[in-house]
């Protein structure tokens, strides 16, 4: 057949097509026996209806076609935590069987992708069996650096769900701005909301605690799990603007960066923010940075507390009191049965691992990568480059980031030719490995248009190497079916960069 490769992203483990077609009418019905997948019926029906205008009922078939969503009861753990599924369309009946809804999900994520890029209704006879290559699978945004709001984040859910992404790390806390509202320190959302990394006079803008409860839910309606980040004890400035007695100082580049591990008082005030962010965000996972403290912690070895928490846990360096202050906070989100999430300068913090979860970044420093793993730690893997997408991704673009002297940068190809393979990890290490992620961050991104173009299309890249058997990978391939998605981004006013024609996209200044 003219047709070899399937065209959905990211690439099933197995497609196979067969003659004929199926074709949605009025009477198409969407069946399911089970009400656990009620919602996702629900959702396929919508969806249909928003991408390829198509119309459908939901209840018992009578007469016409039929859409039947299966759960089975095959529970091996592989297969559920990595969304395995199959899609079977024949001329007069879609099947979608999975041994969990996740997997079912996906199964009408691929069945609305090939549904939007088909004509006439008419969708052809695939018969897919498909699995996840990782079961974390994560996009980060940024916000505190610049806010975007409630409806560009529900679109950026959209589109992670319709590529198969399911874990949305979100920065709520960093130096420009406090994102998040904490009713007990009401003053964080109204004097630490305001500014932004462009400009410190923006008036106040944060999610009140309701609006963070609905984007929640929007995510797990398409199997996304949120994962909230409350930087510390670094990245400290929006906090410390709204409650400076909580300071641990800073430096002349980085004012007010810290909070202050040498006082008690501190740790009671951060137990209290997890509290309320763990009671908006049943993940049971909370990101608490760890990152860069030596950014502005120049202040510590002279603070009176430091010196007293210093003599009286027998810490001898400004390094001891970082790791002091993060075992504290990990211990608190134990008490919370919260995992405790952080950037790879933990590694050293001696977390106890089954409750631990790092994030290698740092792609000139493998050698964290290996601690991580050696030490027992579970590990997403996000390294700069590719993942961070606020580089740029065309060597003639100006606006990002790029790396040393060979003004590195994280190319769509980069993006998709990531591989496990070139890294430090032994076999034995490889279940260590949750999966891989990309983040944005927005210090060169204040605009809608610019934070689409610095996100797709690499995120369909980043879907299909966290999801695809590497060995199936073909970034040729990948381009073509790339290139027959593209209309559907821009139905949506998505304004990406145009890998194959980049004239016909420049680039946003920011």
């Amino acid at each position: 057949m003219a047709q070899t490769t399937c065209p959905i992203i990211p690439l099933p483990a197995d497609a196979r097509l067969n003659s004929g077609a199926f074709k949605f009418d009025n009477t198409t019905t969407i069946v399911t026996t089970q009400a656990s997948l009620q919602p996702i019926a629900q959702y396929l029906q919508q969806g249909l209806s928003q991408k390829s205008a198509i119309q459908v009922k939901l209840g018992k078939a009578t007469k016409g076609s039929v859409v039947k969503l299966v759960l089975t009861g095959n529970k091996q753990d592989k297969l559920v935590q990595l969304d395995a599924y199959s899609l079977d369309i024949q001329p007069t009946q879609i099947t979608i069987t999975a041994p969990s809804a996740a997997g079912v999900f996906y199964g009408v994520i691929s069945l609305l992708q090939l549904t939007a890029q088909s004509k006439d209704a008419a969708v052809a006879c695939w018969s897919i069996s498909d699995i996840a290559g990782y079961g974390w699978r994560g996009f980060m945004l940024d916000e505190s650096r610049h806010f975007f709001g409630k409806a560009k984040v529900k679109q950026l859910l959209d589109w992670m769900a319709f590529y198969k992404l399911n874990r949305f790390h979100w920065h709520l806390t960093d130096e420009p701005g406090w994102r998040i509202e904490i009713k007990k320190y009401p003053a964080l959302t109204l004097t630490g909301g305001k500014g932004n990394y462009t400009d410190s006079l923006a008036p106040a803008q944060y999610y009140t605690q309701q609006e963070i409860k609905e984007i929640v839910a929007y995510a797990a309606a398409r199997f996304i799990t949120v994962i909230p980040e409350i930087d510390m004890p670094g990245h400290a400035t929006a906090a410390n603007r709204a409650y400076p007695e909580y300071s641990g100082g800073g430096s002349a580049k980085h004012p007010e960066f810290t909070f202050n591990p040498g006082k008690e008082g501190t740790y009671q005030y951060l137990t209290n923010i997890l509290k309320e962010t763990d009671a908006l965000f049943p993940s049971q996972m909370i990101h608490i940075g760890g990152d860069e403290v030596s950014f502005g912690n120049e202040k510590w070895m002279a603070n009176p507390d430091i010196q007293q928490l210093m003599a009286r846990e027998k810490l001898t360096d400004a390094k001891g009191v970082e790791f002091y202050f993060i075992r504290r906070m990990a211990d608190c989100l134990a008490t919370m049965k919260n995992k405790v999430l952080a950037w790879d300068e933990v590694t050293q913090a001696n977390l106890v691992p089954e409750q631990t979860i790092v994030f290698w970044w740092r792609h000139d420093q493998p050698r964290q990568l290996t601690t991580s793993l050696q030490k027992g730690y579970s590990v997403v893997l996000c390294p700069r480059l590719p993942f961070y997408f606020d580089f740029v991704q065309d060597s003639a673009h100006v606006s990002g980031r790029k790396w040393g002297p060979q003004k590195g940068y994280a190319s769509l190809e980069k993006v998709y030719d990531f591989s496990v393979a070139d890294y430090p990890i032994q076999p034995g290490q490889l279940s260590q490995v949750l999966g891989l992620q990309a983040n944005l961050w927005t210090e060169t991104i204040k605009t809608e248009q610019r934070l689409d173009f610095m996100t797709f299309p690499r995120m369909l890249a980043l879907a299909e190497t966290a999801w695809t058997d590497p060995q199936q990978k073909n970034f040729n391939d990948f381009v073509k079916r790339m290139e027959a998605q593209l209309p559907l981004l821009k139905q949506q006013g998505i304004q990406y960069y145009d890998f194959v024609l980049p004239q016909q996209s420049p680039e946003p200044k920011r």
